[in-house]
């Protein structure tokens, strides 16, 4: 059974920075491309980041290019996402996801893991 567990999220000032973190069981996780995806209250889920399965591919929303860092380590099976120079608009509920291939487009994605909450304040 796949298992997606989102962790690193909390309350942080606008400008602070979270690492989050992402581990995977119950797949192959180097033969998956991941993303990170948002939703905040109210609002439609949206792409993040995407990283291919080897990580030499990585795509960015353009509201996050330039302050959020996607990475993986294969040998761990786990995503990570390094955000910083976090704005209030960046609260939402963060989560992690699974897709056969390197994609940004959310309807690719068939695993998806619970969340974790990101709250940034002004």
């Amino acid at each position: 059974q796949v298992r997606l567990v989102e962790s690193g999220g909390g309350l942080v000032q606008a400008g602070g920075s979270l690492r989050l973190s992402c581990a995977a069981s119950g797949l192959a996780f180097s033969s998956y491309g991941m993303g990170w995806f948002r939703q905040a209250p109210g609002k439609e889920r949206e792409v993040v980041a995407a990283i291919s399965r080897s990580g030499g591919r990585t795509y960015y929303a353009d509201s996050v290019k330039g302050r959020f860092t996607i990475s993986r380590d294969n040998a761990k099976n786990t995503l990570y996402l390094q955000t910083n120079s976090l704005k209030p608009e960046d609260t939402a509920v963060y989560f992690c996801a699974a897709s056969l291939e390197y994609s940004w487009r959310g309807q690719e994605y068939r695993n998806w893991g619970q969340g974790t909450q990101v709250t940034v304040s002004s």
